[in-house]
């Protein structure tokens, strides 16, 4: 897959690489792509994206699945499914075909404009029917509210073709000798032309007549521009409403990007919301590029995302082992600057290609002297080789030293451990940008002597005396360094292995010291914290009570306090000893709590009038009750 950039703008082309024909056995296809590195590295989007010779148009349907392209010789179409990958039909024509258009959202209503003035319908079947225009026809667009086919070709007028009656129109009249491209809006049908006089007029199809006329030649020629003829329309198309981009054929424009394939461009498509652009060219093979500014790719080869982040995470510089590479400037030096312009000097970016074997020939006869700078390369490269040998300082951060050396130690062991065993590998800390605050900015400096430190690290004494060791040796061999040319050799990093056996003898007296510090500081702590006490003179303290409440005594209060201070079972206790808490075991063996809530006065005095209530409408039922059995007995009422 090839690269270019133009504007900062990345293109690739997934149709480079050599394509194989097909008659050939997979067998033989296979070795192929094991020996051929240009066959093994291509990208096969879709089988057979290719015609016999020579591909003239290309389209995509409306609904993004199918892509048709028609070319020679023999004048055909082929139709290429993107689900599957692969060709889905195709079929032979009478003649080459300038222009289609689906009518559809697939296949199935296919329009063909031939070269030969006949006007070509095919159904999903094949063949459907064949009419002709009275001139050669170059373009041709579909409204679609009024079922007509708008055709523009050498001649003034616009022909009209009406799908529903099956029938021409009345032709539309142009001030234009000949039109060359057409489009019609999809917003609200506006039917536009362009003339090889470089104006672009505008109809309205309801009322047939002209609502507009652009004169984008007269516009497009400024003092700075050069043209040798009239610039004539040769693109034309309508986004949205209210825009629409015209072509010149002199190329009046501003540059987003470029291609330049090996062959010329005959017809050129962009898939419909995505960065992937499609061109039939001057040859068998049709083109297919991924511009990933433009969009992402399509849903059928989504991948495309994927493999473009890789290869943009890691760049690789463009090199061609036959030619070199030189600048302006390096052409002035070896006064070959007359050949610009010429065959031996290819353009590219802001330099040119050359022949390798010509710049070895010319730089030779400039420099003669060029063995004498070879040899002291590569005296100086012997140099350096062995001063890497030598031990090399470590640069050590401003900020968190003994951690950077610790973090280097870690990293020298874990590549030890990789030879013996392959272990997956971390990034590191010190090479890795989101901690590179942490060995700059002095607030992030470890404070050892902090107790949370202490208490994480209690050997951290011993291994930072062996780390203040190492840190004193670098700093005298930077300083060596300074003041000799050559680097002396030290003392090796590992010299100091031998004394870690003793140090690791002693580190649970080192712990218990620690620990025994530690212990002492809090006590000294405890005791100012006490004098300070003592020494504070107490003030009396003065609480306010709230709105509806009595106050009783500090004894209420104190118990609350007291209360709170005692932990949840103590607590627990207390409640069930005064009956207000019950604890009891369920058969599933836990415990079940039944709580009962304290009654305020206003809640018992209400409680009291309620039973106080029930009490009395008791009463009277009863009264009721008694009157009603003394009536049904006849018994007189007193």
């Amino acid at each position: 897959m090839q690269v270019s950039s133009l504007n900062e703008v990345k293109v690739y082309s997934l149709s480079c690489g050599k394509s194989l024909p097909e008659w050939l056995s997979d067998r033989k296809k296979r070795a192929l792509q094991k020996k051929d590195v240009d066959v093994r590295r291509r990208i096969e989007l879709i089988q057979d994206f290719e015609m016999p010779t020579v591909c003239t148009t290309i389209k995509v349907s409306k609904d993004g699945q199918y892509i048709l392209a028609t070319g020679t010789y023999k004048p055909r179409v082929r139709c290429y499914d993107t689900y599957q990958l692969s060709l889905k039909f195709e079929r032979c024509l009478d003649s080459e075909v300038v222009t289609f258009e689906t009518l559809s959202d697939d296949y199935s209503k296919i329009v063909f404009l031939h070269n030969d003035r006949y006007i070509e319908f095919h159904s999903q079947s094949g063949f459907y029917y064949k009419t002709r225009i009275p001139k050669f026809g170059r373009d041709f667009s579909y409204h679609y509210p009024s079922c007509d086919l708008y055709f523009v070709g050498a001649s003034s007028e616009v022909y009209r073709l009406n799908l529903e009656q099956g029938r021409y129109l009345n032709p539309l009249q142009t001030d234009a000798a000949e039109n060359n491209v057409c489009d019609i809006n999809s917003v609200h049908g506006l039917f536009a032309t362009g003339t090889i006089e470089g104006r672009v007029e505008c109809w309205d199809p309801r009322t047939r007549g002209r609502v507009g006329l652009l004169d984008c030649a007269l516009s497009s020629v400024t003092a700075d521009s050069e043209i040798n003829s009239l610039p004539t329309i040769s693109a034309l198309k309508f986004n949205g409403a209210l825009t629409m981009a015209v072509g010149t054929s002199t190329g009046q424009g501003k540059i987003f990007t470029s291609l330049e394939p090996e062959h010329d461009i005959n017809d050129v498509c962009l898939y419909p919301n995505s960065g992937m652009l499609l061109t039939a060219n001057e040859t068998p093979k049709m083109g297919i590029y991924y511009i990933p500014v433009l969009g992402p790719a399509p849903r059928w080869c989504s991948f495309l995302d994927n493999l473009t982040e890789e290869l943009e995470e890691n760049p690789e510089s463009t090199v061609y082992d036959d030619y070199k590479f030189v600048t302006k400037k390096d052409l002035e030096n070896l006064g070959l600057t007359h050949l610009i312009g010429s065959p031996f000097l290819r353009a590219y970016m802001h330099g040119f290609f050359m022949d390798i074997r010509l710049y070895h020939k010319v730089k030779l006869m400039v420099n003669p002297f060029a063995y004498e700078e070879y040899r002291k390369d590569k005296i100086r490269q012997k140099i350096e080789e062995t001063r890497a040998q030598r031990v090399q300082l470590k640069k050590l951060p401003k900020v968190n030293k003994e951690l950077a050396l610790k973090l280097i130690e870690e990293e020298e062991e874990k590549q030890k451990s990789t030879w013996k065993k392959k272990v997956k590998s971390l990034p590191n800390i010190l090479t890795d940008d989101r901690f590179k605050v942490m060995f700059e900015n002095p607030d992030f400096q470890v404070d050892e002597e902090s107790e949370e430190f202490r208490l994480l690290n209690p050997l951290v004494s011993k291994i930072s005396e062996k780390r203040k060791k190492k840190l004193r040796l670098l700093e005298q061999q930077e300083l060596r360094e300074k003041e000799e040319e050559e680097e002396p050799e030290g003392k090796p990093s590992d010299a100091e292995s031998s004394e870690s056996s003793d140090d690791e003898k002693d580190w649970v007296e080192e712990v218990r010291k620690q620990r025994r510090l530690l212990h002492q500081e809090e006590k000294m702590k405890r005791q100012e914290q006490l004098r300070e006490d003592q020494q504070t003179v107490l003030k009396p303290q003065f609480y306010e009570i709230k709105a509806g409440e009595e106050f009783r005594s500090f004894k209420d209060s104190a118990a609350k306090q007291k209360l709170l201070n005692k932990t949840l079972e103590d607590r627990l206790k207390l409640e069930a000893k005064n009956g207000t808490l019950s604890v009891s075991d369920t058969t599933v063996g836990s415990k079940q709590l039944t709580f009962t809530l304290k009654r305020s006065e206003q809640q018992k005095k209400q409680q009291e009038a309620e039973k106080l209530h029930r009490q009395e409408r008791k009463t009277l039922r009863r009264s009721a009750g008694h009157l009603k059995s003394r009536h049904r007995r006849g018994r007189p009422f007193h």
